[in-house]
């Protein structure tokens, strides 16, 4: 048996290592790689959140 993975709990993994990224690059005065990991974190967020939507429809 195998699982298929749900690729909303993925992209929320993605977001959260993202997230942490731009936190510890902020922490290193590297603002520019802080805000560059901040808006991959909210692309991961509006594509969690079009799942998330597209799920609502479905049902």
């Amino acid at each position: 048996m195998f699982f298929k993975k749900d690729p909303i709990k993925q992209l929320e993994k993605e977001y959260a290592k993202k997230m942490e990224e731009s936190h510890r690059f902020g922490k290193e005065g590297n603002r520019m790689k802080s805000d560059m990991a901040f808006a991959e974190a909210e692309e991961i967020l509006n594509k969690i959140a079009a799942l998330k939507n597209a799920d609502k429809t479905i049902r």
